[in-house]
């Protein structure tokens, strides 16, 4: 009876308002009042971490009855001739791809928060790091409820302000400070993107974008006749809408900001990594599937994509030595299989009506989900107990102090190398692989390569960092961390090992389209392959040595892209600043400054003709003035006198 009153009946609903409207006020409260008083410190931090169990409660409430239905209106947003000209609501979708999202979301951003009472205990701006975390909660909530384009849109920038405040939450660090701004402003080039493709289907649709009546349009509507008539057009629209994941997401070329995200506390790496922020733009992407599916050009550019961004954060993972920097860039790798998926499926023609939580993407969503956030909390374990270290190469030895770090990282490690059948990873990764192993082999083997890559590198953190001998003190007196850290590790362990098994009752034909069934065999034997030669490779380099035998500098200086882009942007800055400074001297030196002298000046001129001192121009201008007195007396007033009676 309580399930039922909290998720059906009214058109509010108590849940999907719980969900959303929840943590908003909460981040307000704690925000608002921790400027008026700094007692009550520890109230704002539990009341922010109790709204997050509220809100994973009811994210299960709404798992376990959720179904295909009717979006639920809350509130409408902009109206027009009531709703015929334009009607768009602040209204959920409450399916099962929303479902499913909403309990990652709210478990690992509870998890995270648990973990951060401790992790943030000596920090003097917790009010404020845990208001923003719940901001950041009710802004990706809105994202996975949203039911169109501008409500997602909406919520997709309060992702990013609170991603900004997030890193730079130490903003007195000037690393900090540029992590945050970079990561906002190469956002907003994506978001431009997405903008402009919410635009072309407004306009394209007749004012309407929710994701239910765009989907009826692309099977019999209008959209369904310019795919077939003006291919072009849905292939920009896709694109376009693309760009937006590009930048969430962090897909190439604008990738560059989430390692430096690494700057801000390693809860909120932890938070961006896995349940939000980067997986928004697969989430979008997913949400959308039958719009990419409508045009094949720019499916194989998604899938393309998504498949080198895969492969290039791997090769550059090989080669840091930041923990934080290694996992970071293994998320944009990870980021970029689910992309390809998404690319690969629209590809094969599977994206009409596409089973959202069969969807690979999405499958290797939620998984990566776990294990992402259990690596990054399990790096977070191991700097507090380091103090505050993170160079893998001043560590060592980890396991012989932190017994419980050590095993829980170990499985987050297995789970994202894709161990097989023991892990969630090798179910979700496999599922990928098969589809590429059908759509495309180029892209099957960027996969296979970078698996091997996956497995290389994350046995190279794990030798280097927790066995051999301690390579410092901090390494050497490394004590393994307290309850209330070492509870979200456990939770999140146990997941990353069985989370991919209620998908795979009937082996990996329960989480593929149609069609993508075949190559099963051989692609586990190729993964296979991969995992032994990337482990193998690891632990030959790596085991027992004090420093990286391994030098590519191309890798480590991550293919020189951030020297680029500094040298465009520089490049634009010197053209813009001389195109302003050309248009200042034209505009503000030369017309605004000289042009009432040279007007002065010429009038003066004139005027001074006027006055020769010739007694017989005076006499001549005064007769002309005299006669044309008397014209006008004479003949031009008596006829307007005449026409006014």
């Amino acid at each position: 009876m309580i399930v039922a009153a909290l998720s059906a009946g009214p058109s509010f609903p108590l849940v999907p308002n719980v969900l959303l409207l929840l943590p908003l006020m909460v981040a307000l409260v704690v925000l608002i009042g921790s400027r008026l008083t700094r007692k009550a410190d520890g109230f704002f931090q539990l009341l922010s971490v109790g709204s997050a169990a509220v809100c994973f409660i009811a994210s299960c409430i709404l798992l376990g009855v959720s179904r295909e239905q009717a979006p639920v209106d809350m509130f409408p947003f902009l109206v027009i001739d009531e709703g015929k000209t334009l009607n768009i609501w602040i209204a959920a979708i409450l399916d099962r791809q929303s479902a499913g999202m909403m309990f990652i979301v709210t478990l690992i951003g509870l998890l995270v928060q648990v973990f951060s009472l401790a992790y943030m205990k000596d920090d003097d701006a917790k009010p404020r790091y845990f208001g923003a975390l719940s901001l950041f909660m009710f802004s990706m909530t809105g994202i996975v409820l949203a039911e169109n384009l501008v409500m997602m849109f909406i919520f997709w920038e309060l992702v990013g302000l609170s991603s900004y405040l997030l890193i730079g939450h130490w903003f007195q660090k000037p690393a900090a400070a540029d992590a945050s701004k970079k990561a906002f402003i190469t956002n907003r080039i994506g978001d431009f993107g997405f903008m402009i493709g919410i635009l072309l289907l407004f306009g394209a649709n007749h004012g309407n974008v929710s994701f239910i009546d765009l989907q009826e349009s692309v099977s019999e509507g209008t959209l369904k006749v310019l795919a077939q008539t003006q291919p072009w057009f849905m292939t920009a629209a896709v694109l376009c809408l693309f760009m937006g994941a590009v930048g969430k997401s962090a897909q190439l070329p604008l990738h560059v900001w989430l390692p430096d995200a690494m700057e801000g506390p390693t809860p909120v790496s932890a938070l961006i990594h896995a349940a939000t922020m980067v997986a928004a733009g697969v989430y979008m992407m997913v949400r959308i599937s039958f719009l990419v599916a409508t045009t094949h050009t720019a499916a194989m550019w998604i899938a393309g994509v998504g498949g080198v961004t895969a492969l290039m954060a791997a090769l550059m993972a090989t080669q840091q030595n930041d923990i934080k920097r290694i996992l970071a860039y293994s998320t944009l790798s990870q980021l970029g299989y689910m992309v390809m998926a998404v690319g690969l499926v629209a590809m094969g023609g599977h994206g009409h009506g596409e089973v959202a939580e069969g969807h690979p993407a999405m499958f290797h969503l939620y998984t990566h989900a776990f294990f992402k956030a259990l690596l990054f909390l399990g790096s977070g374990a191991v700097i507090y107990a380091c103090h505050h270290e993170q160079d893998i190469w001043k560590m060592g030895g980890l396991s012989q102090h932190m017994k419980g770090t050590t095993v829980t990282f170990a499985i987050g490690t297995a789970a994202l190398m894709g161990v097989p059948w023991i892990t969630s990873g090798f179910y979700s990764k496999e599922g990928i692989l098969i589809v590429a192993w059908n759509e495309c082999k180029v892209l099957f083997t960027i996969g296979a390569v970078t698996a091997a890559l996956t497995a290389f590198y994350m046995t190279r953190l794990f030798v280097v960092a927790f066995l051999g001998k301690p390579r410092s003190d901090n390494a050497k007196h490394a004590m393994d961390v307290g309850f209330l850290m070492m509870l979200p590790l456990l939770v999140l362990a146990a997941l990353s090992l069985v989370s991919g098994f209620p998908m795979v009752a009937d082996g990996l034909k329960a989480m593929m389209p149609k069609g993508h069934h075949a190559g099963g065999t051989a692609v586990l034997a190729i993964s296979l392959v991969a995992l032994i030669v990337g482990v193998g490779l690891g632990w030959v380099l790596y085991k027992g040595k004090d420093k990286d035998p391994l030098k590519i500098s191309l890798f480590a200086n991550k293919f020189y892209i951030d020297e680029i882009y500094a040298v465009l942007v520089k490049v634009f800055q010197d053209g813009l600043a001389w195109v302003v400074t050309g248009l200042e001297r034209l505009v503000a030196d030369g017309i605004v400054a000289r042009l009432p002298t040279m007007l002065a000046t010429w009038v003066g001129a004139r005027a001074r003709a006027l006055q020769g001192g010739h007694l017989q121009s005076y006499t001549l201008l005064l007769g002309a003035g005299l006669l044309l007195a008397i014209y006008l007396i004479v003949f031009v007033l008596p006829g307007a006198a005449g026409v006014g009676h």
